[in-house]
C-alpha cells in the first residue's frame, strides 16, 4: 500500500507525487490558467489583462548561503516562464539557539541578492522553533505578464532543439564547497574549493529567462533537483514527447566533477539552479545563440525533442544508449543526509 511506504529523504519522485499529492487536489476555480504538474515551474492566475504567475520553493539542504539561495530559486522559476519577478515572500524557520547576529546575517544576504534579481521582498515570516533542526527558508515569487506571454514546455514539439545554459551541478557544487569544505580540501586546493564555491554567484538564471521570453522559447526550466536529466525528463512529461540528450556534449566544470567523485554523486542528477533547460525552434536558434553571447552566457545545445510516445533517451558519442529515468532524489542528499 502506498500509505504504508516510507518515503526517502528528497524530493517526492513523480508517481508518488501525482498519486498522494495531485490527484488529491480536486477543487478548480475558473481564474486558474496553469495548475500543478509533473514539470511545471510555477502556477499562473488570470488578472483581466495580465496573468499572474506564481512559485514557490523551500531551501533546505544548504546552510551557509540559505540567505542568498531562497530569493535566487524561486525567482529562477518565474524566469522559467520568460517572465520578470516582482516581489518575494520568505517564510523562515530556524532552530532553537539561533542568534539574532544568524538572523540578521541571512536577512543580509537574502536582502542583496533581492537587489541584485530587481526583486522586492514584500513579507513572510519568520519563527525560532524545535521543529526546525536547521534553518529552512519557504519562499514565494511572484511575476506579472501580459495573459498569454508565458513559456510552457506544452509547446515542445518534434525537431525541437533542446539547450541549456551554463554549466551542469552549478548549485549543488557550491553548496558542497560551502558546508563540506574540510572534507574537499583531501583532493582539492583551497583555490579549486574557492571556485567551486564562488559558483553560487551565478544560481540566477533571470538574465537568459528574459531574453528566452523575448524572444520566444517551446520552453523552459529551471535545474534544480533531479539534475540536468531529471529537468529533461520533467519537460518532456509535460509535452507528451521523448527526446535525445547527447550526454557526452553536456559542458560540465572540472572542479564540479572533483566535488562529485569525492562524494560518489552523479553531477548530472545534482541539483543546478544557475543553469536553465530551453527549448528552441530551430528558427529562433540561431537569435537565442546570438543574444546569449551578447551576454556572455554559456548556451549549449545538448539535444533535440523526438516524437510523443517516445522515449527520453541518452546517447553517447560511442553510441551507446540509455533509458533516462523520472528524476528521484537528488544526489546533494547523499552528501548532506550523512550528517
Amino acid at each position: 500500500m502506498m500509505k504504508d511506504f516510507v518515503l526517502p529523504v528528497g524530493k517526492l519522485d513523480s508517481e508518488v507525487l501525482k498519486e498522494i499529492v495531485f490527484n488529491k487536489i480536486t477543487f478548480r476555480r475558473d481564474e486558474i490558467i496553469t495548475r500543478p504538474g509533473i514539470g511545471e515551474d510555477c502556477a499562473a492566475i488570470d488578472f483581466g489583462q495580465y496573468e499572474c504567475v506564481v512559485s514557490t520553493d523551500p531551501i533546505t539542504a544548504a546552510v551557509s548561503d540559505i540567505g542568498r539561495l531562497s530569493i535566487h530559486i524561486s525567482c529562477n522559476d518565474v524566469a522559467s516562464n520568460g517572465i520578470e519577478p516582482l516581489g518575494i515572500l520568505l517564510a523562515v524557520m530556524l532552530p532553537v539557539g539561533t542568534t539574532a547576529s544568524d538572523v540578521e546575517r541571512i536577512m543580509a544576504d537574502a536582502a542583496k541578492a533581492a537587489e541584485l534579481c530587481n526583486v522586492e521582498i514584500i513579507g513572510g515570516h519568520t519563527e525560532v522553533t524545535p521543529a526546525a533542526a536547521k534553518p529552512i527558508i519557504v519562499s514565494t515569487a511572484i511575476g506579472r505578464a501580459v495573459r498569454g506571454a508565458s513559456a510552457s514546455a506544452k509547446d515542445m514539439k518534434p525537431g525541437d532543439f533542446i539547450y541549456m545554459t551554463k554549466t551542469a551541478g552549478i548549485e549543488g557544487t557550491g553548496i558542497i564547497a560551502c558546508d563540506f569544505e574540510k572534507e574537499l580540501l583531501e583532493v582539492m586546493t583551497p583555490s579549486e574549493v574557492e571556485e567551486a564555491r564562488n559558483l553560487l554567484d551565478l544560481v540566477s538564471v533571470i538574465p537568459e529567462g528574459l531574453i528566452g521570453g523575448e524572444i520566444g522559447t517551446s520552453g523552459m526550466h529551471d535545474i534544480t533537483e533531479g539534475g540536468i536529466l531529471g529537468a529533461v525528463w520533467e519537460m518532456c512529461h509535460v509535452s507528451g514527447t521523448g527526446a535525445e540528450v547527447y550526454i557526452d556534449s553536456i559542458p560540465v566544470l572540472d572542479i564540479t566533477r572533483k566535488v562529485c567523485d569525492r562524494f560518489d554523486i552523479n553531477c548530472l542528477r545534482l541539483i543546478s539552479s544557475g543553469c536553465m533547460l530551453m527549448v528552441v525552434t530551430p528558427e529562433n536558434a540561431e537569435e537565442m545563440e546570438k543574444r546569449m553571447a551578447e551576454k556572455n552566457i554559456r548556451f549549449t545545445k545538448i539535444g533535440v525533442v523526438t516524437e510523443e510516445g517516445t522515449e527520453v533517451m541518452a546517447k553517447y558519442a560511442d553510441g551507446h544508449e540509455e533509458i533516462i529515468d523520472p528524476p528521484y532524489a537528488d544526489e546533494l542528499y547523499k552528501v548532506v543526509g550523512r550528517e
